[in-house]
């Protein structure tokens, strides 16, 4: 699950980086928008994981 959340974290704020560089920003806006995009995707990814992990819907 860490693994998890760091993965979609580094992904967010690379994808950002690679925008930035795209696009020539002269501040890293796009970087810091997608890292903490990503913080809130992973947070949610991890907390549905915790909390309806273990329900299949199977009875």
């Amino acid at each position: 699950m860490a693994f998890q959340m760091g993965a979609i974290i580094l992904l967010g704020t690379l994808g950002g980086q690679k925008l930035d560089t795209y696009f020539q920003t002269e501040r890293p806006y796009l970087t810091v928008l997608l890292a903490l995009l990503s913080i809130f995707a992973a947070l949610y990814v991890t907390l549905k994981d915790l909390l309806f992990g273990g329900q299949n819907g199977e009875d």
